[in-house]
């Protein structure tokens, strides 16, 4: 399946990242920008616990359902959509999660250099 009309990093048709839980600022399973680039979940990631730990006491919890949000609550293994700049912050930290390349993006390599996603890649060879 192809990705709504978007383009990964790698410059290739946006894949989606997961249906379940069901992902992306728009819940469609992809980390779509939308319309004028108005999301910042454009990260497709693997989930961890150090990441999750990390998210936690950095004010951000990932773990804990929030219905009202179609937020399921995270666990190790999930992917999700995550916003550019906690990807980023994870960077700086030492903390960030493997990234699907495939699944990300191309609207965050205004955020994030192709050379970090890729060094964090779960998904090239």
């Amino acid at each position: 399946m192809e990705g709504p009309g978007e383009t990964n990093v790698l410059g290739e048709p946006l894949q989606p990242c997961s249906s379940n839980p069901l992902t992306g600022f728009y819940r469609t399973g992809y980390c779509s920008a939308g319309p004028d680039n108005a999301s910042h979940h454009l990260v497709c990631i693997e989930v961890t616990a150090p990441f999750l730990e990390y998210s936690g006491a950095a004010g951000n919890d990932l773990t804990t359902p929030r219905p009202e949000f179609a937020f399921p609550g995270l666990k190790p293994g999930d992917r999700w959509c995550l916003v550019a700049e906690r990807w980023a912050q994870a960077l700086a930290a030492g903390k960030a999660p493997r990234v699907y390349l495939h699944a990300t993006n191309k609207a965050v390599l205004d955020r994030i250099s192709f050379s970090d996603l890729r060094a964090h890649a779960l998904d090239l060879n």
